[in-house]
């Protein structure tokens, strides 16, 4: 341990060098180390004199400080700065939409095609206060009474509570997009797209915002939408009926299959007054989950095949619907070219609308071909039976 007032490096190696040549203390170099490490610094003639009375010397922080605090100074900087990088990654993995990040293979293309089904006579009015009288929806239950989920139970790699989510987020998918008024209005589609895989939020998003007849890009695929400029709901209700149905189609892969008919009283936008008619809209979807989908309450549609009715066939009906109102006729001629070599073409395929039966009439689950065997551009329809 060093004396006081020996220099912080230790003794010089030959203290008996000095200028006295002595052993005493007065043989020490009063090196830089020597100065730095005093522990009173006298004041300069400049300094004593700026200031009255000011005294001789002044305390120095002790070396060590001297020599630690700029790094330690450095040091808390560097470590506020990695604490806040860490929290802002925090705060965003935390905001980030669920389901972002894909652990498996990115989900397909969704597939849908579009029937349009035009009617063999001139669209019947219907009562304005009974709208759906004297029709197979007099029996339908309305709006989301009308989709009920199956029993659930476990599948092979599924337990019970994974199989009810899957099904009640199919409904609940059924329900914003074929059910909300502001969705058929065409007002507002974020409720259908949340309930989208991101990985489908592209195709989703081009095909609402430039939809096409490619079997890709029909808004119509994803959801039920009006024509606001030409027929808007005449009344709330609507009717439904249907089936939905769930099956594992692999060890991490649960498939739930829906088909359902959705009954419509529409009047035309421009009249207030005008006489109601029915729209009848059938969709048979493809839905599937994964875990992560099902923690995300989140879905990927394989398949969307939308039977629609009363629409002229050759209707572009990729972007909206728009019906036949009451006392219209579907145009004269034949149905619209089919061609089979366009495969990226969802083809212009045509139904003719079969007549609504009353209630109890019976036979109202019966397909007939009204086209005498035309082929698949001219097949007779009724929507209303479900399979």
């Amino acid at each position: 341990m060093n004396r006081p007032g020996q220099p912080p490096d230790g003794p010089p190696d030959n203290p008996g060098d000095g200028p006295s040549g002595s052993d005493d203390d007065y043989g020490y170099v009063f090196d830089d180390s020597f100065v730095r490490a005093a522990s009173i610094q006298e004041y300069s003639a400049s300094e004593r004199g700026a200031a009255e009375h000011a005294p001789a010397v002044r305390d120095r922080p002790p070396l060590a400080a001297e020599r630690t605090g700029p790094r330690l100074t450095r040091q808390v900087l560097v470590l506020a700065a990695l604490l806040t990088v860490a929290f802002l990654v925090a705060v965003y993995l935390g905001i980030s939409p669920p389901g972002q990040t894909q652990s498996g293979p990115p989900p397909r293309p969704a597939r849908m095609s579009l029937v349009p089904l035009a009617p063999a006579q001139a669209v019947r009015p219907a009562d304005p206060d009974r709208p759906f009288d004297a029709t197979p929806a007099a029996q339908y239950a309305t709006g989301a009474a009308g989709i009920n989920l199956p029993g659930a139970h476990a599948t092979p790699h599924f337990d019970e509570g994974q199989v009810i989510a899957a099904l009640s987020t199919a409904k609940e998918y059924l329900v914003h997009s074929s059910l909300s008024p502001e969705v058929l209005a065409g007002r507002e589609e974020r409720a259908v797209r949340l309930l989208v895989d991101p990985a489908q939020a592209d195709q989703f998003d081009a095909a609402l915002r430039r939809p096409a007849a490619d079997g890709l890009h029909a808004a119509t695929g994803w959801l039920v939408r009006l024509d606001p400029a030409h027929a808007v709901l005449a009344v709330p209700d609507i009717r439904v009926q249907g089936v939905l149905d769930y099956a594992e189609t692999g060890p991490g892969t649960l498939e739930i299959t829906t088909d359902h008919t959705f009954v419509y009283a529409v009047r035309p936008a421009a009249d207030p007054e005008g006489d109601p008619s029915l729209m009848v809209v059938r969709r048979a979807l493809r839905l599937s989950f994964d875990r992560d989908a099902l923690r995300s309450r989140q879905l990927e549609l394989l398949n969307s095949r939308t039977e629609a009715g009363p629409l002229a066939c050759g209707t572009a009906a990729s972007a909206h619907l728009r019906p036949l109102l009451a006392g219209e006729k579907a145009p004269a001629g034949r149905p619209p070219a089919t061609d089979p070599y366009a495969r990226e073409s969802g083809g212009a395929v045509c139904g003719t609308l079969a007549e609504p039966r009353p209630a109890g009439s019976g036979g109202a689950g019966r397909r007939a071909d009204a086209s005498g065997g035309a082929g698949p551009s001219a097949t007779a329809g009724d929507p209303g039976a479900v399979r």
